[in-house]
């Protein structure tokens, strides 16, 4: 298994439509999130930043994420979703609105 954590900003007069949006996840995103081997999927909010914790428990992370890419309707919910974010910076911004962040310490 694989962990990863990603950083961004959610824009402060976006951030109740956010949570909003979070609270009820469209089914069939949540089933591809699944189907892509992704587990323990948490979203944390700090000030403005949005931090993701996800576990993957797949073989080709690169692949899954293809595939999430490529569905129809994760496609739609990140049309209403990346709207509501910011990149950390703009070095990230260039990569996308998620930055990955270095795990510097994990414990079971």
């Amino acid at each position: 298994m694989k962990r990863f954590g990603w950083v961004a900003k959610v824009r402060p007069e976006q951030y109740e439509a956010y949570k909003r949006l979070h609270a009820d996840v469209w089914p069939d995103v949540l089933k591809r999130i699944k189907a892509c081997n992704l587990r323990n999927y948490s979203i944390f909010h700090k000030d403005g930043y949005l931090f993701t914790y996800v576990e993957y428990t797949g073989k080709d992370f690169e692949a899954d994420a293809a595939r999430m890419a490529d569905d129809e309707t994760t496609q739609k919910w990140w049309s209403v979703v990346v709207p509501m974010l910011e990149a950390v910076d703009q070095e990230t911004a260039s990569a996308g609105v998620w930055a990955d962040m270095e795990k510097i310490f994990h414990l079971d």
